[in-house]
């Protein structure tokens, strides 16, 4: 077994993944702290084609959990991302990657 807590935390390689899933959403419905882990709760809008008109319901499509220290980086990170995007002139091509 490898002992992780001697002091030096080692390098973790990050390694891409090109067929992990893309999940569109249109909202987080609700957010919420336990044990130190943050949960967001995410909907998507769905349309029941059973009749005409049909009805619109909210729908959960999935969670994502994380810490909360880990949470509040992410938020930051995305929000700084978001106002860079906003500010520049020509913003970069959307295939870039911020890590």
């Amino acid at each position: 077994m490898t002992d992780i807590t001697g002091g030096t935390t080692p390098t973790i390689a990050f390694l891409d993944n090109p067929h992990s899933p893309d999940v569109f959403v249109d909202a987080a419905a609700g957010f919420f702290n336990f044990n130190g882990n943050i949960r967001i709760t995410f909907e998507s809008l769905r349309v029941n084609h059973a009749t005409a008109p049909g009805p619109v319901s909210r729908v959960v499509i999935g969670r994502l959990v994380m810490p909360a220290i880990q949470a509040e980086a992410m938020a930051r990170g995305l929000l700084d991302f978001i106002n860079q995007q906003r500010t520049q002139q020509n913003p970069p091509d959307q295939a870039t990657t911020r890590h």
